[in-house]
Order: C-alpha cells, then structure tokens, then sequence
C-alpha cells in the first residue's frame, strides 16, 4: 500500500477519533473499541493530537473489572475559534464561536442591507474587531468565517447572483471581498442553507436526514437536506421557493415571477394586507400601517394580525405541500422573522400543506416552527466552517491554528473563556448551546454538502 493511500486512512481515523471527542469525553480503550482499530494505532493518533492541541487528558475513571483506572480525553474547543455572520435585509449579527459553535462574544445591530457592500463590509469588520476584543483573541486565533446571506449565492465561486432582495450586490463576490477585510478565509452560503444546517446538527431535528426548512421574513427562501447532506443545486440556487409561482395570473414580486409566493406571503406584502383590512373596517388594536413586527406580537390575539397570518399561512402552506410532493422530508420547520408569529400561522400552513398532499408524503412528516430563534443563522455559519475543518482537506488549517495557540498557551498561561453581556443574553434567548456537553455534531466525515 503506498504511503499517500496509508497517510489518507490515518486523516480520516484521525477525524473519526475527534469527531467521537467533540460529542463526549472518551478514553483511549474506547475509542479503540467504537472504530475498531488497535489502541496503539489509537494512541498513537491521540500524542498527535495532543501534540497539536486539539486533545487533552483530563483526568481518569476505573477501567473495566481491572482495577487500573483509563485516563480520560478530551476535545480542546478553545483550540480555533470561528467567526459566524448573519447577514439579514434588516439585522447584521457577528459572533465568535469556539469549536464546538458556543457563543463566546456577539454583538449585533440594525442596518439596511440596501446601503450596499462597502457601507455592510465595513460595519461587519467593526463587529469583528469587537467580539474580538471582548473575547481578548487576534484574528490569527480564527480558523474560518461562515457567511449566511438573504439571496441566493454561487457556490463555485462566492458571488451573489440576481438576490431579489439585495438590490445592489448582483455580481457582488462576498468571499473574496471579506476575506480581503478580515484576512481569514471565508465560506458564504444562503441564509436558508445555513438554517437547514443548524436544525440537522443542533437542536430537536439533530441527525434527521431529510428536512426542509423555511425562513420566512423578508423574503421567503427554503434549505433542502437530502440523505444528511444540504442540497444546493448545481450552482447553489436550489430551494428559492418564494419564487415558485402559486398564482399564475397573480402579481408580480420582486424576482418578476407572476403570482410568486412572495408577493402573496413575503414580511413586506403582509404589512400592505394589514393595512387594507384596518381601511375595510376590520376590528384591531394595530395602528396605521402596521409593521411585521408588530403583527408579530400580536398574532394571537388581534383579529386583523390574526387574519393576515392566517392568509399567509395559507400561502406558505401551497409552496410547501410542493415541497411536501417532490422531496417527502421527515420534517418541515418554520424559522425566520414571521415565525414568531406562532401557533395561528403554523396552524394554517398545516392545514394548507397537508390538504394538497399525497397521504405517502404526509404521515410521517412534522411540519413544526423552529426552537433555534435568531440564533439559527449563527449555528448554522458555525457548522458550515466546522464541517470543512473536520475534512482531509480543512484539517491541516486546524491543526495549525490549533498549534499556535497551544504555543501561546505555554506562553500566556491558560485562555480566560469571556462572553460579552449581549453574548450571553443573546445566547439564552436564542436557545444556544451553554454548555460543550449539549452539542453533539453529527457532521459526515468529508463536509456538510
């Protein structure tokens, strides 16, 4: 066996062994026993991972009927960090992550997407060189960057192409440009995609196979998992459901399709609809022209808020019983701006769905609203890059970054964990992970798509 193929195998045991640290401590007899490979082999990947620093001991536990106690090991996930970016048409939200996607620092603000590139990248190197600073690391300590954007994006090359709601950034190539502000490589993907990715790895749906989710906001986009892997099409345009017309003579949304899902569902279109019922008369304590927002918090218990998402729901639910009847996915989870309208809006595209689906296609599919809230986009941005850094060709970018910080470890002592105030409070009402021990990754060895 050559030694290319011999040096190929040792790469994937190697992610295999870390794949098994980062969901729970393990001891050497473990490990050896769940991959069934010798503990010398075993031991052997281990001093190399500790040598990086990637792994370490931790203490020990009885071993068996033998008495002799198994020191045991665990993943460093202060090793690398990450740099995860939300992007929305209204919000902008940058997080640093440790490895296993634990907000370290965050901070976020309002912005207007319309304001172009140059005025967006640079407001996202401000947020970096602060969650930077209030976790007191370099850019040097960052392995990757995830992107997640509200438009769709060219995989092969990083650009945004034709983004219906991003008028200004058609052509725009966000990798390229980022990586030149930040001077760390950046992975840029549709906003849905990343959501898909952040149900499937983190959260009740961890480890399902074949879900669809939908961001519903100010554009209506959908990230299709197929067989445990993100779906994008050959370019990366896949799941652009909010284009698909369900009204042929119907009007026209921004992407020019007649009778599209957007222009009847979209945060935008439902803000005119209330506004027209509180014109015909219809009961409300909404004001004039009343924001998503505001429909929002008073979906349950306004009759015109109740009204418009119920017809949006209504809407939603045609695109999806499509979705339903061409992919037959175990779940449907609703996220995004308007899913905080709750049980009135996930009600009526239920009973959309559901009646305009085969009965094959609907027993066995959930079609639930997300749990992740706002922090689905940063989850999402986090296993994207960590999901290339547990690959043959990321890995040796990790081990470096990893390397380096064990240097500086020796240099300044142990690493001081800080989370800024907005990072901590933004976690906990996000319904992010606190603790290492509640993510478990269910990555596949070779990447998320």
């Amino acid at each position: 066996m050559s030694t290319p193929h011999l040096s190929a195998i040792r790469t994937q045991h190697t992610l295999l062994l870390l794949e098994l640290l980062w969901q729970s401590g393990r001891a050497r007899v473990d490990i050896s026993r769940e991959l069934g490979l010798s503990r010398s082999a075993i031991s052997s990947i281990v001093a190399e991972l500790i040598d990086t620093g990637l792994v370490q001991e931790v203490g020990t536990r009885e071993s068996g009927n033998t008495g002799r106690r198994a020191t045991m090991l665990a993943f460093r996930e202060r090793a690398a960090h990450l740099l995860a970016i939300d992007l929305g048409a209204r919000h902008l939200r940058v997080d640093l992550l440790d490895l296993r996607c634990h907000t370290l620092a965050s901070r976020s603000v309002a912005h207007d997407i319309q304001a172009g590139p140059p005025a967006v990248y640079a407001l996202i190197e401000e947020l970096t060189e602060e969650v930077l600073q209030a976790a007191k690391l370099g850019r040097e300590a960052v392995a990757l960057v995830g992107v997640g954007i509200p438009g769709p994006v060219d995989q092969a090359t990083g650009c945004v192409v034709q983004p219906p709601n991003m008028a200004g950034w058609d052509g725009e190539n966000v990798q390229q440009a980022l990586e030149q502000r930040l001077g760390v490589g950046v992975r840029v993907d549709n906003d849905a995609n990343l959501g898909a990715l952040a149900e499937t790895h983190f959260g009740p749906h961890q480890g399902t196979r074949d879900l669809v989710y939908v961001k519903a906001a100010t554009g209506i986009g959908a990230g299709i998992v197929l067989g445990g892997r993100v779906h994008r099409g050959v370019r990366g345009g896949a799941g652009e459901i909010g284009h698909i017309s369900i009204n042929e003579q119907g009007p026209k949304g921004r992407s020019g399709t007649p009778g599209s899902l957007e222009s009847y569902a979209a945060a935008g279109v439902l803000e005119t609809l209330a506004e027209q019922l509180r014109v015909a008369g219809l009961p409300t304590a909404l004001p004039p022209r009343p924001t998503a927002d505001q429909l929002v918090e008073l979906a349950s218990t306004d009759p015109l808020a109740r009204q418009v998402w119920q017809e949006a729901g209504h809407h939603l639910g045609v695109a999806i019983g499509t979705l339903l009847n061409l992919f037959n996915p175990a779940a449907v989870v609703i996220g995004g701006r308007m899913a905080g309208a709750g049980e009135v809006f996930l009600n009526a595209i239920r009973e959309s769905a559901l009646s305009r689906t085969l009965r094959i296609n609907a027993q066995q599919t959930r079609i639930e609203l997300s749990t992740l809230g706002g922090g689905a986009g940063i989850l999402g941005a986090g296993a994207l890059v960590l999901g290339e850094l547990l690959t043959p060709s990321g890995f040796p970018l990790l081990s470096r970054i990893a390397s380096a910080s064990v240097h500086e470890a020796d240099i300044r002592g142990p690493p001081l964990l800080v989370a800024s105030h907005s990072a901590s409070t933004g976690a906990a009402q996000a319904g992010l992970p606190v603790k290492p021990t509640q993510n478990k990754l269910s990555l596949p060895i070779g990447g998320t798509s």
